[in-house]
């Protein structure tokens, strides 16, 4: 900086000095000339010492009057940048030229050479804050290097404010570019929109920038003619290999006057703004945004804060600008001024007040709304009436082609070439995905749009809804057109924006609606809408409104799976006040009408769904699923390896990450809900944003798998996240500072469990070493340990050889007591004294999985092994709530964080959402599957075991309870009915059975003939003889009134079941493998077959009495002959143990069923298959029939074929398809009973629920 300011340029700044000290605003222009090494922190003081705006101005520039060449170059570009278009153009003609020099010294990675070049050619500065976008850049490079033996054009286009100019200029930093390409320099024109004059003007300008050594006599070109030539002459001769770039073109014409074969860079927001010149082309076209890490970067920059550190609202603005460098820029450049109005600007942008984030650094125009109304105002007045049509659309929404056929009545091709000006001129975007063309507006184009169209904006909805009904008037869209998936999500929001309340509500309370859309999109967005249209739907009908949404909700685990299930029967098992199962019977009689197959559920009014919400968020198994700490969000993970985070309110996905490679074992919300935490069996934890699921953090110090993590919870600024390991250790990590702040030893086996006390004090965990220990969250150091196997020892059942697996612990609101979970008890600690204050016994027959501590009220929730989960009051020290509906294994149970709510997550892959105080009591009494039903005259009777012990005695079609017996001691495992309906029986676990007489209630006879677990009793035909079987492997032939008895033995192991044949018969078949024919008078075994090398699991015995069908553990299937008692065909083909048998009614076909959920059709007289029931697509990991096949039964016209297993289907027998499938609450049904004429069926699922099903006909 030795060498002084030229002449001409210090003439420049004096003769215009007055201009620029009353207009000028010193502070962003010294950012720029600080950032340029052209002032010093001195000269900024000394500018900033001065007292008025104007005082400051003149000592600028009576310091720049100081300086080199180089400051007055800086001070012009700063200017450029600053907006001061004005006044840079007084300055411009006295630029000096500035020798190049091939130093590569450099700070920053651009070398003097560089930055003498990008000066003298008037290239605009980087802006104060800056941020690298290296792939575009590149890009940009890549094209120019193309220009390096042939002249051509480089055209960069993108909407406003994307950052075409920055990223242009940042291209040409580079050294080796300017001097393999460019080494006759480079030459910049802001150009902008311009008039024939305005563009005289500026040819004028340049060359006189270029012409300094005065060839043409000073005298400026006269028109447009002379000067293209005069700028030809000097690119050609004066300045050849030089790049001219000319930023912001708007109009081809334009381009006309530079097209002299020279190298040319544009940047324009009109793609097509080139297509008129000559010579090679290559586009660069750019994204509208920055990523998400890049825009907060920006926005730290400017605040001078960590990324860490900025508020909550920094990721909602820059998610709410989808990243505009402009956008992202200006309110950065705001807050830099004003740091405490993160919500205000949020709002702004939210609210669309574009004129509030006005120009505070370098741009065209004065705020963003008139950046985007420019281009707008350039179309033609038919095109901005179709734009503004566009005002209806959604954000993030490609809409197809096809949508704007229908809303412009056009055909395909005229539709598309008004859409292609749009996207020519960065207005819109363009997908191209194959043949087809998807559309969408940038989120800034679109709030534009709707604010500028507000007053229209009903209008225009009604418009788009109208074209849809004129164009599907006689049908709906179907799945092969492409506006179909467009449609089914948005005209819902088009009626409710039209105003159009009467269409909406027919729309939603259509179950035919329904049943379309949630097989295209699955359930989620339709519960999204009734809660977003609530207030319109309501005050149509606010019960059907929630008839539906209590529909969709409760059932969108089933309506997301493959194969999809029939919604009509869905409906059908609806309480018979609702508008669903209203709509679902209508249908269904009509259907039926035309050879339609559907069951309806007789006594379902005894059900109440206690759960809010199902969803299936996983293909695997869900081991936790937590809330957010504003209940909005639910984040769940799995063996899928998956982090899933949607909304609590409708189960709609947000976010889904491939979070590990290993099973996914916990996640976490952060306290202020911007991260959630995930640990695996991979040994990492790794912390993720919430909102755009980036990764944030990895720690990988664990040795073996991470078993929990759980964050701090009071501030929400700390981040402290806690984890523990079968690696024996628990570890605080800091967020922050990225690093692990204590390491935890104490534990000499696994930790299953750690959570921080409600004041973040202290951390508790607890370790398959069978102790529990509490830690000084600051220091890690261990204050106490509990050895909760003491608990045990005093126990009947303790074994010191048995370990006290010590699963989950959590801490009751307040921080005084520590709730332990082990096998089957519930223990709690005072934290203070390590006191036992209580042992509750939560499960004779259930290990505890998990359990979680309500933060508002003395209850603790209990996730158990048997598939429920139940509420607990510490105080009283009683069950007030059981919850059933899981089909499996329930993983966890957390509580929201005011209570209110809480989830359970399962084996079954589904996530549960209960409302804590609507869930059922404890009082309510389930079944057990072990039930005997009769069907007197169309009526079906029920037998079945409740959880009471007690026999019930039921009406199925009505679901009244006919008769209960008083509780009996110990547990009944079986029970019958005579066929009289006079006498019933049970067997119970000690090998008694009993007698009792239905009309007087009480029990008539009992006794004691087995040394086990009685598993089957039958009554004969006259009801006089009690035949059983048992675990001790023998069969009681028992006449109850005369109290004589046989006992048939022979069986060495477990007997599975009897069939009591003509003659005084009886057919058993066992474990053993074998079958066996016994005389029920002598007692004497008349007939050993050893059938199977494995345990036989079913038999079945011919209508005609004639043969007989083994199954086994074996995986096959044997036909026997009763008269030669030898085996006819042996049915090979299942890949599963067959479980079950049955014949047709007429002998002629066997039906088998396996633990793969496959059914199989055989031919008799041949033992040929027929059919392999069919096995429509599924989802992964989950079997055919939902679980193994537990029983059959043909029609008497053996045309039909009905089964149980995880679910209930019908089939057609000469096809092998489904007819209907019967989706039960529960699952693992054990048997089916079905009528002679088939029309009823009756089972019993795992949770206890009695289901009577009966197939509709026509017209009841």
């Amino acid at each position: 900086m030795g060498i002084k300011m030229d002449l001409n340029a210090r003439s420049y700044l004096l003769q215009n000095c007055k201009s620029l000290e009353r207009d000028i605003k010193t502070s962003y222009i010294m950012d720029h000339m600080i950032a340029d090494e052209a002032l010093t922190l001195q000269d900024e003081e000394t500018v900033k010492a001065q007292t008025t705006q104007r005082e400051r101005a003149a000592m600028l520039l009576k310091i720049i009057l100081t300086k080199d060449n180089y400051a007055y170059i800086s001070f012009y570009n700063a200017l450029l940048h600053e907006g001061y278009k004005d006044l840079a153009a007084l300055l411009q003609d006295g630029i000096p030229i500035i020798s190049p020099q091939n130093g590569k010294n450099s700070t920053d990675g651009v070398t003097s050479y560089v930055k003498t070049v990008l000066c003298e050619g008037g290239v605009p500065q980087r802006p104060v804050v800056f941020v690298t976008r290296p792939e575009l850049t590149k890009t940009i490079q890549q094209k120019l290097y193309r220009l390096k033996n042939d002249s051509g054009w480089v055209i960069v286009y993108g909407m406003a404010g994307c950052g075409k100019s920055v990223l242009a200029a940042e291209a040409l930093r580079d050294h080796s570019l300017l001097k393999d390409c460019f080494p006759g320099g480079v030459h910049w024109v802001s150009v902008g929109k311009q008039d024939k004059s305005g563009l005289l003007m500026k040819l004028q300008n340049l060359c006189m920038r270029l012409d300094q050594d005065f060839t043409f006599l000073q005298r400026p070109p006269l028109n447009t003619e002379e000067a293209k030539d005069r700028l030809r002459w000097l690119m050609l001769r004066k300045y050849p290999r030089s790049l001219l770039v000319l930023d912001d073109i708007w109009d081809s014409w334009v381009l006309k006057a530079f097209d002299s074969h020279c190298r040319i860079l544009i940047t324009s927001r009109d793609r097509s703004v080139a297509d008129s010149v000559s010579g090679n082309r290559y586009e660069v076209p750019l994204e509208s945004g920055l990523s998400h890490d890049k825009a907060l970067e920006i926005l730290s920059l400017f605040v001078n804060m960590e990324i860490m550190e900025l508020p909550e609202k920094a990721n909602s603005i820059v998610r709410e600008c989808k990243g505009s460098p402009l956008v992202v820029s200006l309110i950065g450049a705001l807050l830099r001024d004003f740091p405490n109005r993160w919500d205000y600007y949020h709002k702004q942008l939210q609210n669309k007040q574009f004129k509030r984030i006005r120009k505070s650094s370098s741009y065209d125009y004065e705020a963003l709304d008139e950046a985007m109304s420019i281009s707008v105002e350039m179309l033609r007045k038919d095109l901005k009436d179709y734009y503004a049509d566009l005002s209806v659309l959604q954000k993030d929404v490609q809409v197809p082609s096809k949508v704007f056929c229908i809303l412009w009545d056009m055909e395909t091709e005229e539709a598309e070439d008004i859409l292609q000006e749009f996207v020519n001129k960065s207005l819109l975007f363009c997908d191209r995905n194959g043949k087809s063309f998807r559309y969408y507006l940038h989120d800034l184009q679109l709030d534009f749009l709707t604010e500028k169209n507000r007053s229209q904006l009903q209008e225009l909805h009604k418009k788009a809804v109208h074209q849809y009904k004129r164009h599907y008037k006689y049908s709906v869209p179907t799945p092969s057109q492409e506006d179909c998936m467009y449609w089914y999500n948005f005209l819902a929001y088009h009626m409710a924006s039209a105003d159009m309340h009467e269409e909406l509500c027919a729309l939603l309370f259509s179950l035919d609606w329904i049943k379309t859309k949630t097989e295209l999109v699955g359930p989620a967005h339709l519960i999204h809408e009734y809660v977003e249209y609530s207030r319109i739907l309501d005050q149509k009908d606010a019960i059907v409104r929630e008839n539906f949404q209590e529909f969709l909700s409760l059932n969108g685990h089933l309506l997301g799976r493959q194969p999809f299930p029939d919604v009509v029967q869905l409906g059908l098992c609806q309480p018979e006040n609702s508008e669903v199962y209203r709509q679902a019977k209508l249908q269904a009689q009509q259907e039926c009408a035309t050879g339609s197959f559907y069951v309806e559920w007789m006594n379902k009014q005894s059900m109440k769904n206690i759960y809010r919400l199902v969803v299936r968020p996983h293909t695997d198994a869900v081991y936790h699923a937590c809330f957010s700490q504003d209940k909005q969000r639910i984040a769940s993970c799995g063996s899928d390896k998956t982090l899933q985070i949607f909304k609590a309110e409708s189960g709609e996905k947000l976010l889904e990450v491939k979070a590990h490679d290993d099973e996914v074992l916990c996640c976490a919300f952060s306290a202020d809900d911007k991260f959630v935490a995930t640990c695996s069996v991979d040994k990492k934890v790794k912390v993720w944003n919430s909102r755009t699921g980036q990764l944030v953090n990895l720690f990988d110090e664990h040795a073996e798998q991470v078993n929990c993590c759980q964050f701090n919870h009071m501030n929400p600024r700390l981040y402290l996240l806690a984890t523990c390991s079968n690696d024996t250790t628990i570890k605080l990590w800091d967020l922050k500072k990225n690093y692990c702040r204590n390491t935890m030893f104490g534990h000499i086996n696994s930790v299953t469990h750690c959570r921080f006390s409600p004041d973040d004090k202290y951390v508790a965990s607890c370790s398959t070493d069978g102790t529990l220990k509490i830690w000084d969250a600051r220091s890690a150091n261990e204050l106490k340990t509990i050895d909760v196997r003491d608990c045990f020892r005093n126990s009947d059942e303790y074994r010191d050889d048995v370990e006290v697996l010590v699963k989950c612990c959590c801490w009751s609101s307040d921080g005084a007591t520590v709730v332990v979970a082990a096998k089957n008890k519930l223990f709690l600690f005072d934290v203070k004294t390590s006191d036992l204050l209580a042992e509750i016994l939560i499960s004779c027959h259930s290990t505890i999985q998990y359990c979680d501590f309500c933060p508002n009220s003395q209850m603790v929730a209990v996730a158990l092994s048997h598939y429920s989960v139940e509420i607990w009051d510490i105080e009283t020290y009683s069950k007030t709530a059981d919850c059933r509906g899981h089909m499996s294994w329930v993983h966890s149970v957390t509580f929201s964080v005011d209570g209110s709510l809480f989830l359970t997550s399962s084996d079954d892959q589904t996530i549960r959402i209960w409302e804590t105080n609507k869930v059922c009591k404890s009082s309510a009494v389930v079944l057990k599957r072990e039930i005997d039903v009769l069907f007197p005259r169309n009526e079906a009777i029920i037998l079945a075991i409740d959880s009471l012990k007690r026999l019930q005695l039921i009406n199925g079609c009505t679901g009244q309870t006919l008769y209960h017996t008083e509780a009996q001691e110990p547990f009944i495992c079986c029970c019958c009915l005579s066929e009289d309906l006079q006498t019933a029986a049970l067997g119970d676990e000690d090998g008694t059975v009993k007698v009792f007489s239905l009309t007087s209630g009480k029990m008539v006879k009992s006794r004691t003939g087995h040394r086990k677990a009685v598993q089957h009793c039958q009554f004969t035909s006259d009801g006089q003889t009690l035949l059983s079987s048992s675990d001790d492997s023998t069969i009681q032939v028992w006449n109850w009134q005369s109290d004589e008895s046989v006992l048939l033995k022979g069986h060495t192991e477990s007997v599975k079941n009897f069939r009591l044949l003509e003659h005084s018969k009886l057919l058993s078949w066992s474990f053993d493998g074998t079958v066996k024919l016994w005389n029920t008078v002598t007692g004497e075994m008349e007939r050993n077959l050893i059938c199977h090398e494995d345990a036989i699991l079913s038999c079945a015995v011919s209508h005609d009495a004639t043969r007989f069908s083994t199954t086994s553990a074996d995986k096959t299937a044997k036909i026997w002959s009763f008269e030669s008692w030898s085996v006819l065909h042996k049915l090979s083909g299942h890949e599963g143990c067959v479980r079950c048998c049955a014949f047709s009614l007429h002998n002629g076909l066997l039906a088998t069923g396996d633990d793969n959920g496959e059914i199989r059709i055989w031919d008799v007289a041949r033992g040929e298959q027929l059919h392999l029931c069919s096995r429509t697509p599924i989802d992964d990991g989950e079997s055919a029939h939902g679980g193994w096949v537990t029983d059959l039964g043909f029609s008497p016209d053996s045309k039909m074929l009905v089964s149980s297993g995880g679910y209930i289907k019908w089939w057609d027998v000469a096809t092998g398809q489904p007819l209907q499938t019967f989706y039960t609450n529960g699952t693992n049904l054990k048997f089916l009973h079905v009528s002679p004429d088939f029309r009823v069926c009756v089972t019993v699922d795992n949770l206890g629920i009695l289901y009577v099903l009966r197939i509709m006909e026509y017209g009841v």
